[in-house]
């Protein structure tokens, strides 16, 4: 037997055995089929967006979870930002921003009604101020809408992650 035969049988067997902690654990991908976090694909529909951060907040859960083509829950949310002043010259100058938001949510059964679930989500992001209006405006934005996917995002994994408590369970079929 060669060297380069017992080298790549040594690979294979090293790959094997890293395997072998994970599935020992019982780990199951969130979104396998039979998982509880698979019931919220294609399930949840959120409230209309009221305004433009509203409409980012709501595009990026439709992109993780899907849009609602059998919808089961309801996702009512509300969005709060505030603007800290983050870099301010001598003279009074601010050069950057930070902007803090936060969203309280709760997710509902659409056939009774009943809250199954409900959390907030927290972060930030930074903001140049520039002394051209619309640069300034445009870096805003950005920020917002960096900060809406990152808020979604953390619902999402909140969601995911508490999906075994509320979720109906697939029948199984034999």
């Amino acid at each position: 037997m060669s060297s380069c035969d017992r080298r790549s049988l040594l690979i294979r067997l090293g790959a094997l055995a890293a395997t072998l902690p994970v599935t020992a654990c019982g780990f199951t991908p969130a979104y396998a089929p039979g998982a509880a976090a698979n019931t919220l694909r294609n399930s949840v529909v959120p409230d209309d967006p009221a305004n433009r951060m509203g409409y980012y907040f709501i595009g990026q859960i439709q992109s993780r979870l899907g849009p609602a083509s059998t919808p089961r829950y309801r996702l009512s949310y509300r969005i709060t930002t505030r603007k800290v002043e983050l870099a301010v010259t001598t003279e009074g100058s601010i050069l950057r921003y930070n902007i803090v938001g936060e969203v309280s949510y709760s997710l509902k059964d659409i056939k009774t009604g009943a809250t199954l679930f409900t959390g907030r989500a927290n972060s930030f992001t930074a903001s140049a101020a520039t002394q051209a209006t619309i640069a300034a405006q445009s870096a805003e934005q950005d920020a917002n809408e960096r900060l809406m996917i990152i808020l979604a995002d953390q619902v999402v994994a909140h969601l995911t992650a508490a999906a075994s408590s509320f979720a109906e369970q697939p029948v199984s079929q034999p």
